[in-house]
């Protein structure tokens, strides 16, 4: 059975658009057919803000794996990539999370689905509205759009348009 999921990648270490492009080739090849892409944003990194700025973007694919696999498999793709953990908001060579899964609501200790942060980050909302910004939030029962609109994050979000 297919499922559409929706992924936020970040990068802020080395190549930034290049690490994006290949963490997008490998969940094409790991995950499911991407269906649409948003624009990269520049972002100011956030908690940890003595770093590089991040080139984010969101994702919409389409998969047949169950939720926990999901996570897995990204969490495997960061790890090949050269994703270390060893700070908390720390300066990353990818990130990929796992926004939405349907409109499934997940919480166990190690997945919760929505994405928890969501309504609270520009640089999760602006590209994600991009390309979901009529989706109902399972939880809160607010689009994307809206969740934006509410949103008191004051996080600079600029759209990279030199591809």
């Amino acid at each position: 059975m297919d499922h559409q999921i929706c992924l936020q990648l970040g990068s802020n270490l080395g190549d930034r658009r290049e690490n994006l492009r290949r963490a997008i080739q490998d969940i094409t090849e790991k995950v499911g057919k991407i269906s649409q892409q948003s624009a990269i944003y520049q972002t100011e990194a956030w908690g940890e803000t003595e770093q590089p700025d991040f080139f984010n973007q969101s994702i919409l694919a389409v998969t047949t794996l169950p939720p926990h696999e999901v996570l897995t498999t990204i969490l495997d793709i960061e790890k090949d990539m050269g994703r270390k953990r060893e700070k908390k908001w720390g300066p990353r060579l990818i990130d990929i999370d796992l926004l939405f899964y349907d409109a499934v609501i997940i919480e166990t200790p190690t997945l919760t689905v929505p994405h928890p942060q969501i309504p609270f980050r520009n640089f999760v909302l602006i590209p994600t509205m991009e390309i979901f910004g009529d989706f109902i939030h399972p939880v809160f029962n607010l689009s994307v759009e809206e969740l934006y609109l509410r949103c008191r994050d004051e996080g600079t979000v600029y759209l990279r348009d030199d591809d």
